[in-house]
């Protein structure tokens, strides 16, 4: 399998680099990982990771290029290591801010250059990583889009979305904590101890999403199989909706698209 080399592992970086050694247990892939101060990825070393600061070493030794410094930084970082991109190099950014036309700008060379956006969930490989590319081959494409499918479930998709990506499935991940925080809160007043509110949330929430994934069904046909006449389940609904619960959610989103966009 090919090397890959994350540079910059923050967060973002961080996860997808932990989601990629808990798929790959038998260490087919060979992973560098670099960052400014290398000293916080020193844990990585005991896991076969090749840990750093110097990212034209990193370059050099793969041929998956995973760019995932903060946004201000990106363009930085490509013209450190535009001399060393040779054509076989495969360039993918997980900045959230930056289009591929930019990132062609910067490096001057003539490779395939994708942009990505996983999410922190990766770290437990079950991301779901948005993909755009310009003048990729369907080969390309696939090799990019299995890398992701170690940490994940993964959707190609047109640049020109991106931004609604990184909002849906980035930020929705603070959406949806957001949103089960508000259940275990709700699950105390009602009587419950922590400890108990949040394992009875967490796997309510689990459940709900597999049944639509599995099960291929729409929100709503679910949530019918569950609202009786004049139950309890339709007197909540009721009462959220009357607070604004969905009119609240729909405008976070949109505000939060309104704000990537300026």
């Amino acid at each position: 399998m090919s090397s890959i080399a994350v540079l910059g592992c923050g967060n973002i970086g961080l996860s997808i680099v932990e989601g990629l050694i808990s798929k790959d247990k038998k260490n087919t892939r060979k992973l560098y990982a670099t960052r400014r101060n290398p000293a916080s990825l020193k844990g990585l070393e005991s896991k076969g990771v090749v840990v750093g600061s110097d990212n034209l070493k990193a370059v050099k030794n793969a041929k998956f290029i995973i760019v995932a410094v903060k946004p201000y930084r990106v363009v930085e970082l490509l013209r450190e290591i535009a001399p060393q991109l040779k054509k076989e190099h495969v360039l993918i950014s997980v900045a959230s801010e930056v289009s591929i036309d930019q990132i062609k700008a910067a490096i001057k060379k003539d490779i395939p250059v994708f942009r990505v956006m996983p999410n922190t969930a990766s770290s437990i490989g079950e991301s779901i990583t948005c993909i755009s590319s310009k003048n990729a081959s369907a080969a390309q494409t696939a090799e990019v889009s299995a890398i992701f499918e170690t940490i994940g479930e993964t959707v190609v998709i047109d640049e020109n979305l991106m931004e609604a990506a990184t909002i849906l499935g980035a930020c929705g991940i603070a959406y949806v904590l957001r949103f089960i925080r508000a259940m275990i809160q709700g699950g105390i007043q009602i009587g419950f101890d922590a400890a108990t509110a949040t394992k009875i949330t967490t796997q309510t929430v689990k459940g709900a999403a597999e049944l639509l994934l599995r099960k291929g069904t729409h929100p709503e046909q679910e949530i019918d199989k569950v609202t009786t006449p004049k139950g309890c389940t339709i007197t909540g609904l009721n009462e959220m909706e009357h607070q604004g619960f969905s009119s609240s959610l729909i405008q976070g989103i949109v505000k939060s698209f309104e704000k990537i966009e300026k």
